[in-house]
């Protein structure tokens, strides 16, 4: 048997909340998007896709060998963004501003444990960011939306301290992903 799996810092009360009103807020310009539920909110580190229970096992102790070099620190999630590309905003997010760096070392940390294991990290650039939404399938992306996103790149939704790293399972779900902690680590 096999788990659906990743690797996240899991995202404060408080941007959590700030989130969830920009939330609101897009919903307005972006009917066909599927908004993450609050619960759901992080900072994704690596997904590493459905893994057996011993690669798991094997993952967690890496992940903790990885962070265990690392104090915890401060993180500002700001601006909000789209993948690909603004003007075609299929994935929206919340970025990181301050603290950016240490995140970026710490995924860069997390990746070079996990290749040991023969897990390949992806071939683009880590960008670290909170997923809000993302777009139906079938629709096309809103340009309506596409506009409010470029008065919004100085949005705040808080500051946070990264303590943890959370090792999850995510099981999908006709009405969302479900996660359940696999293993949290303290940085």
């Amino acid at each position: 048997m096999k788990t659906r799996t990743f690797i996240a810092v899991e995202a404060s009360p408080e941007v959590r909340s700030n989130a969830v009103a920009l939330m609101d807020l897009l919903a307005a310009h972006g009917r066909d998007y599927r908004w993450v539920e609050l619960e759901n909110l992080h900072f994704t580190l690596q997904f590493l896709g459905d893994i057996t229970d011993q690669e798991i096992v094997d993952v967690c102790g890496r992940v903790k060998a990885a962070a265990e070099s690392f104090d915890p620190f401060e993180i500002e999630a700001r601006g909000v963004g789209a993948f690909p590309a603004a003007d075609k905003p299929k994935t929206l997010w919340v970025g990181v501003g301050e603290g950016q760096d240490r995140l970026i070392e710490l995924h860069g940390a997390i990746d070079d444990e996990l290749a040991e294991l023969g897990f390949r990290g992806e071939n683009r650039r880590f960008v670290p960011h909170l997923t809000i939404g993302r777009l139906i399938r079938s629709a096309r992306p809103s340009q309506q939306l596409a506009g409010e996103l470029s008065s919004l790149e100085r949005f705040e939704a808080g500051k946070m301290v990264v303590d943890a790293v959370t090792v999850y399972a995510s099981q999908l779900r006709l009405d969302g992903p479900d996660y359940h902690v696999l293993a949290r680590v303290t940085l």
